[in-house]
């Protein structure tokens, strides 16, 4: 397992984990109603306009800017405290405007919703680059295991494993990078793993490297 990086600097068509926590190991997730409009934000940024709606139509509307043609969201997963990003930037910039742009957002909606004031999160986010295949499965299988202390069941936590799994089919996630990669990957023919599933449930040795 290649050892954690602290990007500095950012690589056009490259996939990165960003993760951060709520400052002082706050809670940033309180409730389900902060997961979704979390979620929400996100849909509304990767989502591509509607039907018979341009892109310029959709940035002159009192939303944010949209990024979906400059991020892919290829896996996430929101925990209490923090949350795990995989994404994939067209640009060497998409990754800190996008960041930028949906956390202050989410900051402002946290401290109006409860009445407080200050930063939400801990510093500035950190990123790995996912240098490798292996290293890509390893991070999704990082992200969607996170739940697992809590969640008995890890398709009911607030994550993309549903989608990974079929149960779900969520447009402004792109799976097919990753599953691609794993249908094709020499670790995942050579112990005969059946499914997504089971690599991520049976097989979570060499993972704890990917750390928070």
């Amino acid at each position: 397992m290649p050892a954690k990086n602290i990007i500095k600097f950012y690589l056009p068509n490259s996939i990165y984990h960003i993760y951060n926590r709520g400052v002082e190991k706050r809670v940033i997730f309180v409730d389900d109603q902060d997961c979704k409009v979390f979620l929400n934000y996100l849909k509304e940024y990767l989502s591509p306009p509607l039907q018979g709606q341009t892109l310029q139509y959709q940035k002159t509307r009192d939303l944010t800017s949209k990024y979906f043609e400059e991020i892919e969201l290829l896996a996430f997963c929101l925990m209490p405290n923090h949350f795990h990003l995989l994404i994939k930037q067209k640009s060497k910039d998409s990754i800190k405007k996008f960041t930028q742009s949906l956390f202050t957002r989410y900051s402002m909606y946290f401290n109006k919703k409860y009445t407080r004031v200050g930063s939400l999160f801990q510093s500035r986010y950190k990123a790995t680059n996912a240098i490798n295949e292996d290293y890509l499965l390893d991070l999704t299988k990082y992200i969607h295991l996170n739940p697992s202390e809590y969640r008995k069941n890890l398709a009911d936590a607030y994550s993309s494993y549903k989608d990974y799994l079929g149960l779900t089919n969520t447009v402004w996630i792109n799976k097919n990078i990753v599953l691609d990669k794993f249908n094709s990957n020499p670790f995942v023919k050579f112990h005969k793993i059946k499914s997504y599933k089971d690599f991520v449930e049976n097989f979570k040795k060499d993972i704890e490297d990917i750390t928070l």
